[in-house]
């Protein structure tokens, strides 16, 4: 335990830190989504940056394919910069900042206040900035997280959101998904992804490939290739990649296909597998046949929560990847924990 990374005892933690949300964090979960049904917003608009970004981009599909509501990113900049309210009096406003501190995205989430949205923060720093800024707070309870790149707070974010959509939208299904998540995730930290880390000496860029939900873990799986390994990772949806990135595709171009159990599936797999047809060293996590090679998953019992389980697996690759690479996975350089942005 001893010569282990922060990064990578924090992924182990991952399990445990979201059965302890769970456990703790039902009360107001509840209040939240009876908010919302009785306040009914027409749409749902996210303020965020860097990883809770992405955690935003899976929530957005998850209250479209959900809910049936909209779902729009709001720049911080718009408040912060600009000076601009918008006009927001029937929206519900979800804000994620695992520190709780930066001034836009607070500054942000006071204009949706004043504008009349509903306005609801997912954080995990208890009695922040950005917890008095909102009518909700919903608390990680994930400890201090160590490591500059965020592992257990993403993960718990997007559980986070994902419990509250299930009370909000009376979907059972997928609440049940979200209470047996970490069994589920304690399989995902056990994929044994080792066999990409060679694979990839020589090469420092890459795409990263999923669709729906699937698509904001590709995104959040590039910028952590970026943080931790130095590889010039770019994220595309798997329907967009053949609209010229794919140029670039030589032989032997590494692709990591984030395939998950969804009606995405097919058409992700079917893109790794092309591509991997026409040379490049493609990855994907799917049992789907074909020309790519696949990576292990863990499943969850629903489609919503299935991408989930595979940026946990990545999480571990990564840090050994990052360790393979002689990097410390801890400490990016000119990157810190808390980037306080106006």
């Amino acid at each position: 335990m001893g010569n282990e990374t922060f990064m990578r005892q924090e992924v182990e933690a991952i399990p445990g830190v979201v059965a302890n949300f769970l456990d703790q964090s039902g009360a107001v979960l509840d209040k939240a989504a009876a908010t919302l049904r009785e306040r009914n917003p027409a749409l749902v608009v996210t303020v965020a940056r860097g990883s809770s970004d992405h955690a935003c981009s899976y929530l957005k599909y998850a209250i479209e394919l959900t809910l049936g509501l909209p779902v729009a990113s709001i720049g911080p900049s718009i408040a912060s910069i600009y000076g601009k309210d918008l006009k927001l009096g029937s929206a519900a406003a979800i804000a994620v900042s695992q520190s709780g501190k930066s001034p836009d995205i607070v500054g942000m989430t006071q204009s949706a206040r004043r504008s009349g949205a509903t306005t609801i923060a997912i954080t995990n720093t208890s009695g922040s900035p950005l917890a008095d800024a909102s009518d909700f707070t919903i608390d990680l309870h994930a400890g201090v997280e160590k490591s500059v790149a965020a592992t257990k707070t993403f993960v718990t974010s997007v559980v986070a959101g994902l419990a509250l959509v299930a009370r909000w939208s009376g979907d059972d299904a997928l609440r049940s998904a979200i209470d047996h998540l970490p069994n589920s995730l304690a399989r995902a930290v056990a994929c044994d992804w080792s066999g990409m880390i060679g694979a990839l000496d020589g090469h420092d860029a890459l795409y990263v490939l999923g669709r729906g939900p699937g698509f904001a873990i590709a995104n959040e799986a590039a910028l952590k290739f970026k943080e931790t390994c130095n590889i010039q990772a770019e994220s595309y949806s798997a329907a967009e990649v053949m609209h010229g990135p794919v140029a670039i595709v030589t032989p032997g171009y590494p692709v990591l296909a984030l395939a998950a159990r969804d009606a995405a599936e097919a058409s992700v797999a079917d893109m790794a597998h092309k591509l991997a047809g026409q040379g490049a060293l493609a990855f994907l996590t799917s049992d789907r046949p074909g020309a790519a090679t696949a990576l292990p998953f863990a499943t969850t019992g629903h489609p919503l929560t299935d991408p989930l389980a595979l940026i946990v697996s990545f999480y571990g690759f990564v840090e050994a990847l990052s360790r393979h690479r002689g990097l410390n996975p801890d400490v990016p350089p000119a990157l810190k924990k808390v980037t306080e942005t106006v």
